[in-house]
């Protein structure tokens, strides 16, 4: 009976393997393209820079370096980056340390979990020049690079300056003097974001027409006619909304909260000045700076206006900005302000779109992943969303995006790639890398 059985147990178990499904995983091929070469341009997300800052182990998180390593699977090359050293903390555009998950004390004494910096200021030794001990580099992510620096000779940005071949080389020269066989461009979102970010109290909008350095359209068609020149073939990404990014949804339009005495009070007071608004109890809009308002300069936000996440909190809790005070302009987007900046990012993507086209190149909807991601997005049994600290995609800056968040977007990449050159290079398991580090 015993060896009747085992031989029983036997039999079930080979008949129970040999129905297991078998997945059939294609062999990783390069297709149509030689990734031996890759040169990467963009901003700061192409450099890896998070949390505020350019560091280390931002650097090795960029999508770029991510996408990089997965061309190493089909024939990719050496991908050099500029490090900062491992041993820096590396530096922000406003010479500040980057930004960790803290415990921080407001005005009032409230200790809540926020972003704190690690250090008073950052390490300015990180824009010492590189070049001479290090040599060409394939990471051209320059944070604050607008398309129309591109080819400057002698551009001043200071994070190019720690790479660049020389004193009067551009970005893009020295990007083409690298030979690439394949290249990516993500370009153009800080030819709006700067004046975003300035609450449109100062910058400006790169115009969509005019020469090379000066419009949109001829300085990109500038970018993808030298780096195509020698028959290398790559990828573009479009531009996303700002309407997605954790940076201007994170403080509400209405988040003044007030109880019924100090709104009877606030009444009084507007009503004495003939401002045409009043206050309940509970949510409302705060007071800002409006030139354009006749005689008061002043008004209440509206719904779809956006407070920045710069604004000093403490001075609203404390000092009563946003309530007698107006909150300054310089940290408001209103909704006429909102519609310049999207209104130029929808024709930069039609323009961008429309290079790709032309070119036979790879195109990467970044718009349709970030307009996903702030609707939640379910990725492998894993919600993400826009949502600051917590929902996994921004980092602690509210522009720039945690290690998962580079690696969905290095996906949209790979897919693109696929389809346009017939490539099979396999996608990253985003959730093996992290969001918001939790103390």
């Amino acid at each position: 009976m015993k060896v009747f059985t085992s031989i029983l147990i036997i039999a079930v178990t080979i008949s129970i393997s040999s129905c297991k499904p078998k997945f059939d995983v294609p062999d990783s091929e390069a297709g149509d393209i030689n990734v031996s070469n890759y040169v990467a341009i963009g901003g700061a997300m192409t450099a890896g820079y998070s949390d505020g800052a350019l560091y280390y182990n931002a650097q090795q998180n960029s999508y770029a370096n991510l996408l990089a390593e997965q061309f190493k699977l089909i024939g990719g090359g050496e991908f050099k980056i500029p490090y900062v050293a491992q041993n820096s903390i590396g530096i922000g555009n406003a010479n500040n340390a980057p930004s960790i998950l803290g415990n921080r004390t407001d005005c009032q004494g409230t200790i809540s979990l926020g972003p704190v910096k690690i250090a008073t200021q950052g390490d300015a030794s990180v824009f010492t020049n590189i070049y001479a001990s290090q040599g060409s580099f394939n990471n051209f992510g320059i944070p604050d690079v607008k398309v129309i620096d591109m080819d400057v000779n002698g551009y001043t940005n200071p994070f190019y300056q720690r790479m660049n071949s020389n004193s009067t080389s551009s970005v893009l020269s020295d990007a083409v003097a690298k030979n690439p066989t394949f290249f990516s461009v993500m370009l153009g979102l800080n030819d709006v974001l700067n004046y975003a970010l300035k609450g449109a109290a100062s910058e400006s909008i790169t115009p969509l027409t005019g020469s090379v350095g000066f419009g949109f359209e001829a300085s990109i068609n500038n970018v993808i006619d030298k780096l195509t020149a020698n028959g290398a073939k790559g990828v573009i990404a479009n531009i996303p909304s700002i309407k997605t990014m954790a940076y201007f949804n994170t403080i509400a339009w209405n988040a003044l909260k007030i109880d019924t005495t100090t709104a009877k009070n606030l009444n009084l007071y507007y009503g004495a000045i003939g401002a045409p608004f009043t206050f309940i109890e509970g949510s409302n809009g705060f007071i800002i700076e409006d030139q354009s308002v006749p005689f008061i300069s002043l008004r209440q936000m509206q719904e779809g206006e956006f407070a920045l996440l710069n604004v000093p909190l403490d001075s609203i809790k404390c000092y009563k900005w946003g309530s007698l005070i107006p909150i300054p302009d310089r940290y408001i987007l209103t909704a006429s302000e909102i519609l310049s900046v999207e209104t130029a990012i929808n024709n930069y993507n039609i323009i961008l779109k429309n290079i790709a086209n032309s070119r036979g190149l790879a195109f990467v909807d970044v718009n349709a992943l970030f307009t996903k991601i702030k609707n939640g997005y379910v990725y492998n049994g894993v919600t993400i969303n826009a949502n600051f600290v917590s929902g996994g995609f921004y980092s602690l800056d509210g522009l720039n995006l945690t290690p998962r968040g580079n690696a969905l977007i290095a996906n949209e990449f790979i897919k693109s790639i696929n389809t346009t050159y017939s490539s099979t290079i396999p996608q990253i398991n985003a959730n093996k890398y992290p969001g918001i580090i939790f103390p």
